[in-house]
């Protein structure tokens, strides 16, 4: 059975609360490169998947992603240089997405704002 929106949206405030407590997130990592993913809401968009807590990216390591490992990046360097990139390249995020792959698919603009809201505040002041 799949998840509720609410429950989704529920994996997503869970894994803003647990990135900005850590202070990093998770992604997998092979030797041909990060893993990216087809986007289910659009066409052509690829998604690259994040989680809070390296056990729960490390449970994806299997199956096609077996030779994949759990790389963690800190939230300076993920502000920085990943968001900013994701943006240009129109990459979307996919925090803290389930075993079954399944979660929202957000705008990199986006979760920045979720994670880093001092961040947005000082670039909007005059």
């Amino acid at each position: 059975m799949s998840p509720t929106l609410e429950q989704l949206q529920q994996n997503y405030e869970d894994f803003v609360t647990a990135v900005r407590a850590s202070g990093r997130v998770w992604g997998l990592k092979s030797e041909v490169g990060w893993v990216v993913c087809d986007s289910e809401e659009f066409e052509d968009t690829d998604v690259i998947p994040f989680w809070a807590e390296e056990a729960e990216a490390r449970q994806q390591c299997c199956d096609a992603w077996a030779d994949n490992e759990p790389v963690a990046i800190d939230l300076e360097t993920f502000l920085d240089q990943w968001l900013v990139e994701m943006a240009e390249d129109g990459t979307l995020a996919g925090p803290g997405w389930t075993k079954e792959l399944e979660g929202l698919e957000i705008e990199p603009v986006e979760l920045g704002k979720r994670l880093f809201p001092e961040a947005t505040a000082e670039q909007e002041a005059p």
